[in-house]
């Protein structure tokens, strides 16, 4: 009897649990008189409170000149204040066992954190503290752009980040939306007053909201905040004011080339709608069924079918102002051109075919269930207010969530992928190895345009089959992946020349160029000393590699740091 209802409970899944009520307290509202709205939601469960000083402005109303100037002003507030060194912020902080960290996305910037209820008048004196009067103290603003500087080059060194660097300025043209990260100059050209101007300019009262979720008295924490922020003098507050994305015609593939590249990492992008967009549920319904999960037809298609990657997704990305619909992947060079034929049906499809009962029914199964547990904690009911205040989302957004989910049709979701979902006008952004996947973009790009990992445009490479041997020796352009301790894969050319017996040669890569001397061969083998520039100190380090036919490999050593082995193929 034990056995036939085992036997009973594998061959059928049990019923879902019943939809729960999401009982979410009604927060209390206000504004002060200088203009800061405050919303206060008291939660008694648990002795905590959560904190979050929240700016309608963001990375994108950085000035064209300075990408990266919100980022690194936000990063440089809990540094130093004119009362408090960071040393002594962080004790006070470590003291209390709390939070409190600033940080910047696209349209908004946030400063949070988190603390014992015991602690409510210390965090908050500290929030006011890093708030208004931060000094940006010169040592931290020069320590903040040299550590700015090599985040960015181990940032270029991931696939992930040329493939979203290239997707945003394809789709987003001259909105700021394009820019995703700073550059070498606009870091240099962050000084301590730039950033106490700027700082003067976007901090004002009346662009905030002041959320706090949990253990608190609604009046006493009110009174608290009007003391601490009260005498904050209200400015102009900076407006939304973008250029409009550029309207795509056609069916373009972008390939940011990276010779000797084992995988292509594949967005395929049409613009989207802001966050506001009435279209937003049904576009909603529409990504969960195409990409959205593990059990999303393109997962199951070029994962679980064909085997292609590790996994394919959809992205639904809605910003303030504007926003895009992606599908990704990253797959194995040989079947880039597979990889793209089946990303492209399952685009058809999902226009020209109306989804299931049973895919609609489990995508909204899915998004309801999920979505309570997101407000289980005070850290997820804040963030998610965060958001409804920072993205002119209804004051009831919450409260209606599960109702405009179910309330979705089929016919929607059809009419919203026929309305955005546009095959013939997406960009097709690639990176890989250029040579290698040329022949397969062929039937899906009607222009093809190739860049260099620093984004600059390049020559169109020659095609090279995969695996086809060419030339012999040593001396040519090589094409090579760097392999770093952490993981991180950064491409560069090797070109070696020969002349009368003596070699010589360079390397360059993206994080600068290397002379190779003092070099010795035998046979196919070299050895040599790379002597290159890094931030302005000469470095040496001892390079070795072997070719095999048209493969290479091989180490770099630098003194009292892991070797970086190397493999790549004649260019």
């Amino acid at each position: 009897m034990i056995m036939s209802q085992q036997d009973d409970f594998r061959r059928h899944a049990p019923a879902p649990l019943l939809s729960s009520e999401i009982r979410i307290p009604t927060p209390y509202q206000t504004t002060l008189p200088n203009g800061l709205a405050l919303v206060v939601v008291e939660d008694k469960r648990l002795p905590l409170v959560s904190y979050r000083l929240a700016f309608r402005t963001g990375d994108a109303h950085d000035p064209t000149e300075l990408p990266g100037l919100t980022d690194m002003m936000a990063g440089l507030l809990t540094e130093g204040t004119t009362t408090r060194t960071s040393r002594q912020i962080a004790e006070e902080v470590e003291r209390m066992g709390a939070t409190l960290h600033a940080g910047a996305g696209s349209d908004f910037t946030t400063l949070s954190a988190s603390a014992l209820s015991v602690f409510g008048d210390k965090i908050l004196e500290l929030m006011a503290d890093v708030t208004l009067r931060p000094s940006f103290p010169e040592n931290e603003v020069d320590l903040t752009r040299q550590n700015t500087k090599e985040s960015l080059k181990q940032q270029r060194a991931q696939p992930s980040f040329l493939a979203n660097e290239m997707v945003s300025r394809v789709m987003f043209g001259d909105h700021p939306y394009a820019r995703i990260a700073p550059t070498p100059e606009s870091i240099d050209a962050t000084t301590r007053d730039r950033l106490v101007d700027f700082h003067r300019r976007v901090f004002v009262p009346n662009n905030a909201v002041f959320l706090i979720v949990g253990d608190v008295d609604r009046a006493a924490v009110e009174q608290d905040v009007a003391r601490l922020f009260g005498d904050w003098h209200r400015s102009e507050a900076i407006i939304d004011s973008f250029p409009n994305p550029p309207d795509r015609t056609s069916r373009t593939a972008y390939v940011v080339d990276r010779p000797g590249s084992a995988q292509s990492n594949i967005v395929i992008a049409n613009r989207g709608v802001r966050r506001t967009n009435p279209d937003y549920f049904p576009l909603l319904l529409m990504h969960t069924v195409l990409g959205a999960t593990a059990s999303s037809r393109l997962f199951m298609n070029l994962r679980e079918e064909k085997g292609y990657t590790y996994g394919a997704y959809s992205n639904l990305d809605t910003r303030r102002t504007a926003g895009t619909i992606r599908a990704t992947a990253e797959v194995r060079t040989p079947v880039t051109g597979n990889s793209l034929k089946e990303f492209f049906y399952e685009l058809d499809r999902i226009r020209k075919e109306p989804v299931s009962e049973k895919e609609i029914r489990d995508a909204k199964s899915y998004l309801t269930g999920v979505f309570p547990i997101r407000l289980e904690t005070q850290e997820g009911l804040i963030d998610q207010l965060v958001q409804i205040k920072m993205l002119g989302l209804p004051d009831d957004y919450l409260q209606l969530y599960r109702d405009q989910v179910q309330a979705v049709t089929r016919e929607q979701i059809q009419s919203v992928a026929q309305k955005y979902i546009k095959p013939d006008q997406a960009a097709i952004v690639i990176v890989g190895d250029g040579a290698q996947i040329l022949e397969q973009l062929g039937p899906y790009g009607n222009d093809i345009e190739f860049y260099n990992t620093a984004g600059k445009r390049k020559e169109r490479p020659m095609h090279t089959a995969v695996g086809v041997a060419g030339g012999s020796g040593l001396a040519g352009v090589w094409a090579l992946i760097v392999q770093t301790p952490f993981g991180q894969e950064i491409p560069a050319t090797l070109t070696l020349t020969e002349n009368e017996d003596q070699f010589s040669g360079q390397v360059e890569s993206e994080m600068g160029q290397g002379e190779l001397t003092n070099v010795t061969v035998s046979g196919t083998d070299f050895e040599a000393t790379l002597a290159f520039d890094m931030d302005g100190h000469a470095v040496a380090a001892q390079i070795k590699g072997s070719a095999e036919g048209s493969r290479i490999q091989g180490n770099i050593s630098l003194q009292n740091l892991p070797s970086l082995p190397f493999s790549g193929s004649r260019s």
